[in-house]
């Protein structure tokens, strides 16, 4: 059947049955029908829709209902192998340090030498030893999915023969190709609210790995493979008051953009590992529906005096953020720290319905709220200036898999291996001894070309979560 030829029937029973009930009638209480017909909605991806309630033994109108509707197609122009899936695979492990927008936070008052979500702070944070960084990815006019976490920017514009004042506007990025993007001098919303704030302002001199607005395709070819991303998709959030996040009620089509950043990490990607999240629920479906390579984290807020609250009652509390991850068989959630802070019982119940766990937010940035939240089985932890933290920790997943190649030797493997002096650059093993006296070297066979040369059957190498 075509899609834009589906009927969808809504029924409507009474929930006391207060009238005789017909002997035979196989649906005993039903007063009404409401008939939605799909090819009313297939030109949109989401939205909503009023329908009538007709009576069941009349053509009269007893009431209408609103319904709520989203409509997800596979990725247009894109031959997606949906048989290996990685959408629910989460590898045990210690909890993953992952750096906000790389990182830094240069939203400050004083901005930051390297600059949030840019190819120079990914790769800083993976000097670093960071597990993973989380960035925002959305569209500019031309369909370029660019890295930059604001629905909106600010830009400064000069009067003509006047070299010192300059006048910021807030404008969509979605206004801009990504061409002019390139050749803004930028400056964070932040800065309308601070007067004559010229700190915020970018360097005109900027070198190109710290320019704002990196593309998702370089920030994915040009940063070292070994740091995992956590994509987060922006979307225009409506709070409950009404009023929508950048002031943008009206979209691009969900389907398409998400198509468009899915392709690009598809072909791109490679074998980084790479988590998707979104605080828009849809947003999460579609990603979830599409494809199978990429797991998906449900972003929320919870109860919180810090943002405003969400109109979508899936994101508006923790419990209710889990239930629907576990419906649209995500791989979990990413609850906002200050809720965990108060409520530590949501990691385990999160853990009892086989859903990852991380948390973000300021008071992830403090070190005691970290220990606190590792201990109690967090699985990955966002916050600012992860440097500052990990400064010289060895690459993560390189030690997690030397530690279980190591435990997959021999004891008959390991030597004492000893240097009598400083000066002596070659450690010599310690003789041992047979069971007829004789001493003989022992050798220890390096594996690490081994361990990086592990293929698939397809012949591609792989890398797990």
């Amino acid at each position: 059947m075509e899609p834009d030829n589906l009927e969808l029937i809504f029924d409507f029973f009474e929930e006391e049955l207060g009238v005789a009930v017909v002997k035979g009638d196989p649906l005993p209480g039903h007063v009404g029908s409401a008939c939605l017909l799909s090819s009313t909605i297939v030109d949109k991806s989401s939205g909503l829709i009023t329908l009538p309630i007709m009576s069941r033994n009349s053509r009269k109108t007893l009431g209408k209902v609103k319904v709520d509707y989203i409509v997800i197609k596979p990725i247009e122009g894109f031959i997606c192998d949906m048989s290996p899936s990685l959408s629910k695979y989460w590898k045990p492990r210690m909890p993953l340090d992952v750096g906000h927008r790389g990182s830094v936070n240069s939203t400050s008052a004083t901005l930051a030498k390297v600059r949030e979500n840019t190819i120079a702070s990914f790769k800083n944070a993976a000097s670093h030893g960071a597990a993973f960084v989380e960035f925002d990815v959305h569209l500019s006019k031309d369909h370029v999915p660019i890295v930059y976490h604001d629905l909106t920017c600010c830009i400064s514009m000069k009067k003509k023969m006047d070299k010192e004042s300059s006048e910021l506007f807030e404008i969509p990025v979605k206004e801009l190709t990504f061409e002019q993007l390139q050749l803004l001098k930028l400056a964070h919303v932040a800065a309308l609210k601070v007067n004559d704030d010229k700190e915020n302002l970018d360097d005109e001199n900027d070198v190109s790995e710290n320019q704002p607005f990196p593309s998702l395709q370089q920030v994915l070819l040009c940063v070292p493979e070994n740091i995992g991303y956590n994509i987060e998709i922006k979307w225009p959030c409506q709070q409950k008051d009404g009023v929508w996040e950048g002031n943008l009620p009206t979209y691009m089509d969900m389907n398409k953009a998400i198509d468009i950043i899915l392709k690009c990490t598809l072909e791109n990607g490679s074998n980084r590992r790479i988590v998707f999240s979104s605080f828009v629920a849809d947003v999460c479906s579609m990603i979830r529906q599409k494809q199978n390579k990429y797991p998906v984290l449900f972003l929320t807020q919870g109860y919180t005096n810090s943002y405003p609250e969400f109109m979508d009652l899936r994101c508006r509390t923790t419990p209710i953020a889990m239930s629907f991850a576990q419906s649209e068989n995500l791989l979990g959630v990413n609850v906002h720290t200050e809720d965990l802070l108060r409520n530590p019982d949501y990691i385990q119940q999160a853990k009892s319905k086989d859903l990852v766990i991380f948390c973000w937010g300021n008071d992830t940035n403090e070190s005691e709220n970290r220990r606190i939240l590792k201990q109690q089985g967090i699985d990955g932890l966002i916050y600012d200036r992860i440097c500052d933290f990990i400064l010289g920790q060895a690459d993560f997943f390189e030690v997690e898999e030397l530690d279980e190649l190591t435990q997959q030797l021999p004891d008959e493997a390991f030597v004492d291996c000893s240097c009598p002096d400083i000066n002596h650059f070659a450690c010599q093993s310690v003789p041992e001894s047979n069971v007829s006296g004789n001493s003989y070297p022992s050798e220890i066979k390096s594996s690490e070309q081994e361990m990086y040369s592990t293929e698939s059957d397809s012949g591609q190498s792989c890398s797990s979560f």
